[in-house]
């Protein structure tokens, strides 16, 4: 399993560089950043420092949108980096939240979202693709490699994942769900004739090592207020009780409202409705040892990659533990003499 460490791009960036180089001096294979242009800074900038003092981590969104850029600018970037550092960088996509909301404005269609990935991923990877009515390349780019991950809850953003992604982006990590979302996912991928084990699966969710539950409780409960967001999307289009587990939709019937200038951020008020039991369930608390149990079960399930969100008060004892503890646990071990 590989491990990937979520950050915020916030003031200092230097702070976001240092975080990202302490990630790897730990073993986390990636480094991915909130993008929401408004909230925090702009975080390709900040790839390009972080990628100039790392080695080998490799960089991305979670997760970018279709609405806030042309998609030619977003390949153009990714090809950038790729030419500039090595090919280290991956593209965690979706509809849009913070990022298109704050601006008043609001998540694309699955369509939208479908043509945007196959023109990134196209020009990103130095080929060729249609887009307006022309036929468009990077003559600057080549040997550029760019996988695009998709985040998604619903069942046609699951069904289109299946269909078009290299990756699939799972902000939570309850195990009964991400079962249900992993089995989604993949039938939608061997339904359109692809190997529904080429998807790569990363399950994303604040990591949190300590022994303080309500603390710790306190310090996370702003990620199901995060992730209330979309199933408050869904639930208004599928209704509470159809084919999405109900461990999902259930939670957020006491959800009034959600304050995006507190968005992702530890005691964010509007994230009181989330119960106890929903932040035990969506993300990874407690001793070393119950990480390594839970993730032990996602990787079962087939889960390639966790990334651990490192929004709260903790951050550096994590990482550290993580990189001693936990990371060794899910690693392959190779012996030296059979």
């Amino acid at each position: 399993m590989d491990f990937g460490a979520v950050l915020q791009t916030n003031p200092p960036s230097a702070r976001t560089v240092q975080l990202a180089k302490l990630a790897e001096d730990h073993g986390f294979s990636h480094v991915w950043t909130f993008d929401s242009h408004l909230l925090w800074q702009e975080p390709y900038v900040i790839y390009s420092q972080i990628l100039a003092e790392t080695r080998k981590v490799i960089v991305g969104p979670m997760v970018t949108n279709p609405a806030t850029r042309d998609w030619t600018v977003t390949a153009s970037l990714y090809a950038t980096l790729n030419e500039m550092y090595g090919n280290r960088t991956i593209c965690g996509i979706g509809r849009g939240d913070s990022a298109v909301r704050v601006t008043n404005g609001a998540p694309t269609t699955l369509t939208t979202l479908r043509e945007s990935i196959h023109v990134i991923r196209e020009l990103a990877n130095s080929r060729s693709v249609e887009y307006n009515g022309a036929t468009l390349q990077f003559p600057w780019s080549v040997g550029s490699k760019l996988d695009v991950w998709v985040a998604a809850y619903g069942p046609l953003a699951l069904k289109l994942t299946g269909e078009v992604g290299d990756g699939f982006i799972l902000q939570l990590a309850d195990v009964d769900i991400a079962a249900w979302m992993i089995k989604t996912v993949r039938a939608a991928a061997e339904a359109a004739g692809r190997d529904p084990m080429s998807i790569k699966f990363c399950v994303a969710a604040p990591m949190y090592i300590g022994d303080d539950w309500e603390h710790m409780r306190d310090q996370c409960r702003w990620f199901g207020g995060m992730v209330g967001n979309h199933v408050a999307d869904i639930v208004a289009k599928y209704g509470a009780h159809g084919e999405i587990p109900e461990a999902l939709t259930d939670y957020i019937k006491a959800r009034e409202g959600y304050d995006y200038n507190e968005h992702g951020r530890s005691g964010n008020t509007h994230a009181s409705f989330v119960p106890d039991d929903i932040v035990d369930r969506f993300c990874l608390l407690g001793t070393a040892k119950e990480h390594i149990e839970k993730l032990e079960a996602l990787k079962a399930l087939g889960v390639d990659q966790f990334a651990g969100y490192l929004q709260h008060d903790n951050k550096e004892e994590t990482l550290r533990v993580y990189g001693e503890t936990v990371i060794p646990a899910l690693s392959d071990h190779i012996t030296a003499k059979a």
